[in-house]
C-alpha cells in the first residue's frame, strides 16, 4: 500500500510503499476515509536529528478516521464497514489515568504513543493499525473525510474549553488568539457549550477573522494593541476570564497575559515554544496558567457527539496521497484555512 512517511531529519515526508499490516490479537485494521494534516507533524518534520525519541522511517497522521477493515482475534465491538473515528493518544491501558479514558496523560514511561506522531505508524495511509477497540468510536452518519481532525483539533480544542467552562457564564469573555483550524473549533465549542460568552477571535490574517466571524466569534480583531484595547472595552477593564492562545509565540504570549482577569485562565495550546513570564505583575493576579495536551477519550466521545447535532464542524481541505507533501508544504506557508485531510481512498 501507498503511505506517507517520515524517513529522514528535516526533510519533507515521502510516499513510500510499504505492507498493508496484519491485525494480530485485539488489534483492528481500518480503511483510512481521512487523516489530517497538523503543525505538530511540522514540528517533527522539521527538528533536529536526536530531539525526539522516534524511529525512522514510520507512516506519519495521528487525525484519523474510516471504516473498519478487519477485526483481529478476540477483538470485538465492531464489524466491518463500521465508519469510526480513532482516539489519538495511545497509553499503557492499566494506569489510574487511563482505567479513566485519559490515555493523554498516561502515566507509564514512554507513553503515550501516538499513531503517526510519536513513533507508531499512523494513518496518512490507506489502511491503519489500532492497538485496540478501546481507540475506536463510532462515527454514525458522519464522514470520516470531514470528522478526521475531531480526533486532534477538535478534541484538543474541547479540552482547553471544558477546564475552564466553569468560569464561563452571563457577561463572561473568552479570547481564541489564533484563528486556525483549533482556533476555529475552540469558537464553536465556546459557543456550543457556554452560548452566554462573548467570543473574542485575534489574528494577523484577514481572512481567518471573518473565518472566525462565520464561526460564531462575536468579535474578530486584528492582533496588536488595537485588539487588546477593544478587549479591555468589551471587559470593563478587567480582561478576559479566558484566555486560549493556539500560536504559543512571544506576542501571543504577551498578549494573553496582557487581557488576562484576576482569577481568570490562561491555557496555552499553541506549540510556538516561547515562554510567559509568571512573576508577581503578570499575568493578573491569581490567574492559573496551563498547557493541556489533547483529550480523553470520554471528551472525544462528547466531541463526536457535538458533530453529529451539527454543532461543530471542521473547515476542511481535501488532498490525495498523491499530494500529501503538497498539502504540508501548505501548511508550513499559511495557506491552509482550516485543516488539511488526506483522503487515501478519494
Amino acid at each position: 500500500m501507498k503511505a506517507f512517511q517520515f524517513v529522514e531529519w528535516q526533510r519533507p515526508g515521502q510516499l513510500r510503499e510499504v505492507p498493508v499490516p496484519e491485525p494480530g490479537p485485539g488489534e483492528v485494521l481500518i480503511k483510512v476515509g481521512g487523516a489530517g494534516a497538523c503543525h505538530s507533524d511540522l514540528h517533527l518534520l522539521e527538528a533536529p536529528a536526536g530531539s525526539s525519541s522516534v524511529t525512522l522511517p514510520f507512516t506519519l497522521g495521528h487525525e484519523n478516521a474510516g471504516w473498519v477493515e478487519q477485526m483481529g482475534s478476540g477483538a470485538t465491538g465492531f464489524a466491518p464497514g463500521d465508519p469510526v473515528i480513532v482516539y489519538g493518544p495511545w497509553g499503557c491501558g492499566l494506569c489510574m489515568n487511563c482505567r479513566q479514558g485519559m490515555e493523554n496523560y498516561c502515566q507509564t514511561a514512554g507513553k503515550p504513543s501516538p499513531g503517526g506522531l510519536g513513533g507508531t505508524n499512523g494513518g496518512m495511509a490507506e489502511y491503519l493499525l489500532v492497538p485496540a477497540t478501546r481507540y475506536l468510536i463510532p462515527l454514525g452518519r458522519l464522514d470520516p473525510r470531514e470528522a478526521a481532525p475531531l480526533t486532534d483539533a477538535g478534541l484538543t480544542s474541547y479540552h482547553a474549553v471544558k477546564r475552564s467552562l466553569h468560569l464561563l457564564g452571563p457577561g463572561s469573555t473568552a479570547v481564541v488568539i489564533g484563528a486556525g483550524g483549533l482556533g476555529q473549533m475552540a469558537i464553536q465549542v465556546l459557543k456550543a457549550l457556554s452560548g452566554a460568552t462573548t467570543v473574542v477571535a485575534l489574528d494577523t490574517s484577514p481572512d481567518k477573522l471573518t473565518i472566525a466571524k462565520q464561526m460564531g466569534a462575536d468579535e474578530a480583531l486584528a492582533s496588536g494593541d488595537d485588539g487588546i484595547t477593544r478587549i479591555k472595552d468589551i471587559t470593563g477593564g478587567q480582561g478576559a476570564e479566558v484566555v486560549l492562545d493556539f500560536v504559543g509565540i512571544d506576542p501571543t504570549l504577551a498578549t494573553a497575559a496582557r487581557v488576562s482577569r484576576v482569577l481568570g485562565h490562561i491555557t496555552i495550546v499553541g506549540l510556538g515554544n516561547a515562554a510567559l513570564p509568571v512573576n508577581f505583575h503578570s499575568p493578573a493576579t491569581e490567574c492559573s496558567v496551563a498547557s493541556p495536551f489533547w483529550g480523553s477519550i470520554p471528551e472525544l466521545i462528547d466531541v463526536i457527539a457535538l458533530a453529529q447535532r451539527g454543532k461543530i464542524k471542521m473547515l476542511v481541505e481535501h488532498f490525495t496521497l498523491d499530494q500529501a507533501a503538497h498539502a504540508y508544504d501548505l501548511l508550513h506557508h499559511g495557506g491552509i484555512q482550516g485543516r488539511a485531510v488526506i483522503t487515501p481512498h478519494g
